[in-house]
């Protein structure tokens, strides 16, 4: 993929963009505050850190410079730099986030942005020499208390993403508006592949929690409602929670038109409100949002709500556990623009805190290349509608700032830094089997 964004405009003597609203992006629109020696030690750390990698680094005025012996080899991503100055000034004063935040600012581009990020993301541990590690607190910053995923908090971060537009999501999603990854028969995937890769993707989980007729179906995270409703189809009773009023009002809406509003209820409730005992419990890429702190509170509650005989089905992002730890003490690009007071959870830490809950983990199935594919067809949707995006409110600043999250989170998969599972839970010592 080529980008095809002009420069922005320099920046001026007060350190101000003055193509990006300030109100909106105050820590875009202007420079961060960073001293000449932080920024020529970020400068010669990156410069170090790219000049090993396979990929090449030319600046706006269009001649190429790879810094490394070697001559560049064909198809290998191209890092272009605007503005290097004020690139390696937001990395040596914020890390990660400047990286972010220059992107959003228009200071570099790629021509393959998603092969840049996956170079990056599969050398992550080699782009800080191994004593200057330890040295991480220097510039990653601590995670907001206001972020923490108490009941208020969870309501007010899943507002903050979900509650963005229904509209929006709509431009890049499949008909089904279902926001997880899908599972496909064949990879690469083709873009008409995308709705029954997601129903098929549902009907697993549902097989999975044992879902059919008569089925009492908690599930928590409700999205736009496509899982209640083919569940409700198999003739299962659904209770639905999400903290989203606008993905709530849209799956009311979608689940009267699917003619199954009588078994389904639609609440918006936290996990850890929920009273009752349920057959069966599916939750879909909501872990992320609990956060570390929160996942006793969060297992508990599954093991709470759970029948006897009953099974829970968890589709969940993963991560390396060594780097679930690194990335929970910080502050990321992710958690500020994109998901705040979210953690991906290690399959290690899904596994010692359900079994402090009492769950046992029958069933695991590993499927990230599925993930990449998915992320892909909502990429370069998204990418092809500038002009329906801006006509929803949104402006330049944030369609790169999506753009990023979507090839930044593809990236992740492509490189096996991030994997989907989907997981089988049971009650310890429920001696089940799953049914496919």
């Amino acid at each position: 993929m080529t980008l095809s964004i002009s420069p922005d405009a320099p920046v001026g003597a007060t350190g101000r963009r003055p193509s990006v609203d300030l109100k909106r992006w105050p820590d875009v629109a202007l420079l961060p505050r960073a001293s000449a020696l932080r920024t020529a030690i970020a400068r010669r750390l990156v410069e170090r850190a790219l000049a090993r990698l396979p990929l090449r680094i030319r600046h706006g005025d269009g001649h190429g410079r790879v810094p490394r012996p070697c001559t560049p080899q064909d198809g290998e991503p191209t890092l272009t730099l605007h503005d290097p100055a004020a690139f390696h000034r937001r990395i040596g004063a914020d890390g990660l986030i400047g990286f972010g935040e220059s992107y959003m600012a228009g200071e570099w581009d790629s021509d393959d942005l998603v092969g840049l990020l996956t170079v990056l993301a599969a050398h992550v541990d080699d782009l800080v020499p191994a004593p200057l590690r330890r040295l991480r607190g220097l510039w990653a910053h601590r995670r907001p208390l206001r972020d923490r995923s108490t009941v208020e908090g969870a309501r007010d971060n899943i507002h903050r993403h979900y509650d963005l537009s229904n509209e929006l999501f709509a431009l890049f999603l499949d008909p089904s508006l279902t926001y997880s990854s899908a599972v496909f028969d064949t990879l690469p995937a083709t873009p008409d592949a995308l709705a029954a890769a997601q129903h098929g993707k549902i009907d697993r989980l549902l097989d999975l929690a044992g879902v059919g007729p008569g089925t009492r179906l908690l599930e928590i995270g409700t999205g736009w409602g496509e899982l209640a409703v083919r569940a409700a189809t198999r003739g299962a009773h659904v209770l639905t929670i999400t903290l989203s009023e606008e993905q709530r009002d849209l799956a009311l809406r979608r689940i009267d038109d699917a003619g199954v509003a009588g078994r389904v209820t639609v609440e918006l409730r936290d996990y850890r409100e929920v009273e009752g005992r349920f057959d069966a419990v599916v939750s879909v890429e909501m872990i992320e949002a609990v956060g570390a702190e929160f996942w006793p509170a969060y297992f508990t509650a599954l093991r709470r709500l759970l029948a006897p005989g009953g099974s829970v089905a968890v589709q969940a992002i993963t991560m390396p556990h060594d780097r679930m730890l690194a990335t929970a003490r910080t502050h990321t690009w992710i958690s500020k623009y994109v998901f705040p007071g979210g953690l991906i959870p290690s399959l290690d830490a899904i596994a010692r805190e359900s079994a402090a809950a009492g769950l046992d983990i029958t069933h695991d199935t590993g499927f990230a290349d599925h993930y990449a594919e998915t992320l892909r067809l909502w990429r370069e949707r998204f990418v092809k509608q500038p002009d329906a995006v801006d006509a929803l409110g949104f402006d330049r600043t944030f369609r790169r700032m999506w753009e990023l999250y979507l090839a930044y989170s593809e990236a992740g998969f492509r490189s096996y830094y991030l994997d989907v599972r989907q997981l089988r839970l049971v009650a310890t010592g429920q001696d089940t089997e799953a049914s496919w």
